[in-house]
C-alpha cells in the first residue's frame, strides 16, 4: 500500500512538472552523457544597404566637429544620428572610388571596378570610350544580390543604379540580370521607373513622383517589399539619388529646371528630407516587427560636390573626384540590434566598400562567395575591431582629356594606397609622389615622402604593380 501511494505521488509530481512551464524551465532534468541544450540560432537577417549619393562625412550630424563653424551651416540629422546611437559608428570606412559608377561596381562585385573596365561615371557611348571604359557592368561579374539569392534571400533594388544603361546605351543588361527580384530605378539605369522619368534627364516638372518625393518613394518600396516577404530574409539596395545635385527640395525650385540649384538653402532642404525618410524607414521596421533582426548599413558612394569650401568633407582634404580623404572616406553606420552593440564608436577598423560583399554573405550564412578583393569584416559589425590583412588601393582617371578633376590643392594624383596608417598617392606614370601619416596628419597637409623613403619605395612598388593588373581598354578617338 505504501509503495503504491509513493508511486502515485511521484507520478503527480512529474505531471505537474510537465504541465507547468515554470517548473520545466527552473528544474531541467539532464540525462547522464546527454549533450548540453543548444540555443536556437539567430535567423538570417534582413539586410538593407542605404547608399546615399555624394554625401560628405560632415553632412551627417554625428560626424561633425562641433567646435567648428561649418556644423552651424548644415541642418541637424537626428534620424541618421540615431543609427549611430543604436549601433556602431565607424570612422575609417572608405568608398572604393571617388565617383559614383566605379564606387557602386566595386560595392556590388567585391572587386576593384577597374577589373571590369569601369573607371569613371557611366554616360553616353562617346564619353565611355574617351574614358577608356565599358558601357556597363558585365552581368557575368560577381553580384552580392545573386549570391544572397542562393542563400534563400528575396532581393530588391530601389533607387539609383548607374552601373550601365540610359542615355544612348540601350543594350545594357536589365537589373534582374544582376540577381534582383524587384526594382525601381532612375533614368541612369537600363530599367527606369516611368513614374520618375518622364524625360531622359535626372528630373522634370512632368515627373509623376516629384524630385523631392523620390526618397520617400524608395522607402515606401522598401517597406512594402519587406511586408510581402514575412517568411523570407530580404536583401534590399536602398540607393536614393539624394544628396546629389540638382537639389530640388520643394516646388519653389521648379523654375530651375533642368539643372536645379547648388545653394546651401536647397542642399539643407534635401538633407533634411533625407533624414526624415531614414526616420520613416526605421519606424516602419519596428511597425512590422522586423527591427531586431534587420541589419541596416548606412553610407555614401563618394565625397561631396560642391563642398561649400570643404565644409561638407571636414576635417578632410578633397571632394568628389579626388583621392584625398574627403573624396573617399565616408560616413559608415551599422545597426543590427540582434548582434550590434549600441552607441559604439570604432576608430580602429579600416573598412572598404569591397568588404561588404563577403561580409553580408557571411552574416547570411554563405561561404565561398568568390570575392577576390574584399575581406570578411563581420566581427567589426558585432563590436570587435577588425585588423586588415591587405592594403587598400584606389584609381581615378586614366587620361587628362575626359576625366573631371577638382581644382587647386584638392586635385590628387590618380592612384592611392592605404597600408596601416600610411597613405601614398602617385600618378600612374610615377610622378607626383605624396605620403601621409594619417594618424598624425589625417587632413593630408604634410607630405613626408622624402623623409620616409623606405616606406615610400615599398608602397610605390605595390601600388604601381596593382595598377598594372587592372583591365585596360584602348584609348578611343573623339568621334561618336
Amino acid at each position: 500500500m505504501f509503495a503504491k501511494t509513493t508511486q502515485l505521488i511521484l507520478a503527480g509530481i512529474l505531471c505537474s512538472a510537465v504541465a507547468s512551464p515554470f517548473l520545466h524551465r527552473s528544474f531541467p532534468v539532464s540525462q547522464p552523457g546527454a549533450p548540453e541544450p543548444i540555443s536556437a540560432p539567430i535567423p538570417q537577417p534582413n539586410i538593407i544597404l542605404v547608399l546615399v549619393d555624394d554625401m560628405g562625412l560632415a553632412d551627417v550630424g554625428c560626424y561633425r566637429n562641433r567646435t567648428g563653424a561649418a556644423a552651424d551651416k548644415l541642418v541637424p540629422t537626428p534620424n541618421i544620428d540615431r543609427l549611430a546611437a543604436e549601433g556602431i559608428k565607424f570612422t575609417n570606412y572608405y568608398s572604393a572610388a571617388p565617383i559614383c559608377s566605379p564606387s557602386r561596381v566595386a560595392l556590388t562585385t567585391g572587386m576593384a571596378a577597374g577589373k571590369w573596365n569601369i573607371t569613371s561615371y557611366l554616360d553616353n557611348r562617346k564619353h565611355n570610350r574617351t574614358c577608356e571604359q565599358a558601357d556597363f557592368l558585365d552581368s557575368a561579374a560577381p553580384s552580392v544580390a545573386r549570391s544572397l539569392k542562393t542563400a534563400g534571400y528575396a532581393t530588391a533594388h530601389f533607387g539609383k543604379w548607374h552601373m550601365g544603361g540610359g542615355r544612348d546605351v540601350t543594350d545594357a543588361p536589365g537589373i534582374p540580370a544582376y540577381g534582383f527580384d524587384e526594382y525601381a530605378s532612375t533614368y541612369e539605369s537600363p530599367d527606369p521607373d516611368p513614374l520618375l522619368t518622364s524625360t531622359n534627364w535626372i528630373w522634370a516638372r512632368t515627373d509623376s513622383i516629384k524630385r523631392w518625393k523620390r526618397t520617400a518613394y524608395f522607402v515606401d518600396k522598401t517597406l512594402d517589399f519587406l511586408k510581402r516577404h514575412p517568411d523570407q530574409p530580404c536583401y534590399i539596395n536602398l540607393w536614393p539619388d539624394d544628396v546629389h545635385t540638382p537639389w530640388v527640395p520643394d516646388e519653389t525650385t521648379l523654375d530651375e529646371f533642368p539643372k536645379g540649384t547648388e545653394k546651401p538653402r536647397e542642399f539643407n532642404g534635401v538633407l533634411a528630407e533625407l533624414d526624415k525618410q531614414i526616420g520613416r524607414l526605421m519606424a516602419g521596421l519596428k511597425a512590422q516587427g522586423v527591427d531586431n533582426n534587420t541589419l541596416v548599413i548606412f553610407t555614401s558612394d563618394n565625397g561631396p560636390l560642391p563642398s561649400f569650401e570643404g565644409s561638407r568633407a571636414a576635417p578632410y582634404r578633397g571632394t568628389k573626384l579626388s583621392l584625398y580623404e574627403g573624396g573617399i572616406r565616408m560616413p559608415f553606420l551599422v545597426r543590427y540590434p540582434a548582434k550590434t552593440p549600441k552607441g559604439q564608436v570604432d576608430t580602429r577598423s579600416v573598412l572598404c566598400a569591397t568588404d561588404l560583399f563577403p561580409t553580408v554573405n557571411s552574416l547570411a550564412g554563405q561561404k565561398g562567395t568568390g570575392s577576390t578583393y574584399g575581406e570578411n569584416v563581420a566581427s567589426a559589425f558585432e563590436g570587435k575591431p577588425y585588423f586588415r590583412k591587405t592594403a587598400l588601393f584606389w584609381e581615378y582617371g586614366r587620361n587628362n582629356e575626359s576625366f573631371r578633376y577638382p581644382q587647386g590643392r584638392d586635385r590628387s594624383p590618380n592612384l592611392a594606397m592605404r597600408q596601416g596608417n600610411w597613405k601614398l598617392l602617385i600618378n600612374d606614370n610615377g610622378s607626383g609622389v605624396e605620403l601621409y601619416d594619417l594618424n598624425q596628419d589625417p587632413s593630408e597637409t604634410t607630405n613626408v615622402a622624402e623623409k620616409q623613403t623606405m616606406m615610400t619605395g615599398q608602397m610605390r612598388t605595390k601600388l604601381l604593380a596593382w595598377r598594372k593588373e587592372l583591365s585596360q581598354l584602348p584609348v578611343a578617338n573623339s568621334k561618336p
